[in-house]
């Protein structure tokens, strides 16, 4: 397939690449080829190019919530993230890139005196997988404080929508579910006390560490399981961590797959560990959480490419 179009545009384009280069949990085999756009126009140009020769693709973001299968897979994968901070600011709202890092939108907005981002601090990936995941902290979700984005459809046809035009649930939007493409977002934000928000945001940076890691020396897709719905079976206690804990599912492992030692929802490896052994890992810590509870967890993170144990799964939107 001649992406040589993509490359004459400047964008990047590399055959055959690791996803484990790519991700936070740092697995993966091969895909077709991976196009690295960094801002909106970027990715219009990519997107439009790869439709018109009707090339079969996947949309990534950072990579911070998907565990690739060691035998990669047979699509070209777009990633659509950015180390360059792309927000604009009219007084209380900001107009940020869908590319921009989701901890860089919230120093952001702390350094311009704008609260309701600090909460996020410290969590991996962009701000389009966060909003496609409506991704969250303590309470409080990105979707909260949106105004309106910015998709790109798959006729090519870029749109604005409101808020109101997009359901979001727990950890799920319609956009995950679509093939939509969100190019930008707009919040509007209430005003805060920097300083106050600077010393949270250290302190929230800490704690998650101290609790997740850091994905660069532990490497993990965050948390593994969603949080146990309030009206399920769960009654008061809702944290995932805390039915694995019970379970005794923390002290599993899996070849090179295991818990990480302050939180059993977060999943990381050891160096000799394979995509299979954190899927077989999971599977196991499911099945004990349903026999003692019955209660079914249901994965956070995203599967892509083919698993033993499962049929190919292919994720859209972002991560």
């Amino acid at each position: 397939m001649n992406l040589s179009i993509l490359q004459e545009l400047g964008i990047k384009v590399t055959p055959h690449a690791l996803l484990r280069d790519h991700t936070t949990f740092k697995l993966g085999g091969a895909c077709k080829a991976m196009i690295e756009c960094q801002n909106a126009q970027e990715m219009t140009a990519a997107i439009k190019a790869l439709r018109k020769i009707h090339a079969s693709f996947l949309v990534m973001g950072f990579g911070s919530n998907i565990l690739a299968s060691d035998n990669g897979i047979d699509k070209i994968i777009v990633r659509y993230t950015t180390n360059t901070p792309l927000i604009e600011q009219k007084g209380n709202r900001l107009t940020v890139d869908a590319a921009t890092q989701f901890d860089d939108l919230a120093r952001f907005a702390i350094n311009a005196g704008l609260d309701g981002m600090t909460t996020f601090s410290g969590i991996p990936g962009t701000v389009g997988g966060a909003i496609a995941g409506n991704a969250g902290a303590y309470g409080k979700q990105i979707s909260d404080s949106l105004v309106s984005l910015t998709l790109l459809k798959p006729d090519n046809t870029v749109i604005s929508v409101p808020k109101s035009a997009i359901s979001f649930s727990y950890r799920d939007s319609d956009i995950k579910h679509s093939n939509d493409i969100i190019l930008n977002a707009e919040f509007e934000l209430p005003s805060g006390d920097t300083k106050t928000m600077l010393q949270k945001r250290e302190e929230t940076i800490r704690t998650r560490e101290e609790k997740h890691g850091r994905w660069q020396d532990s490497p993990s897709a965050g948390s593994f399981f969603r949080n146990v719905e309030p009206t399920s079976k769960a009654g008061p206690r809702q944290s995932a961590g805390w039915f694995l804990d019970q379970a005794g599912a923390k002290d599993l492992r899996v070849g090179g797959a295991h818990s990480y030692k302050n939180h059993a929802n977060i999943i990381t490896r050891d160096d000799n560990a394979k995509a299979e052994d954190v899927l077989a890992l999971t599977l196991q810590m499911m099945a004990m959480v349903e026999k003692k509870f019955s209660i079914k967890l249901i994965r956070e993170v995203r599967l892509l490419g083919e698993f033993k144990n499962l049929p190919v799964s292919n994720p859209k939107g972002y991560s």
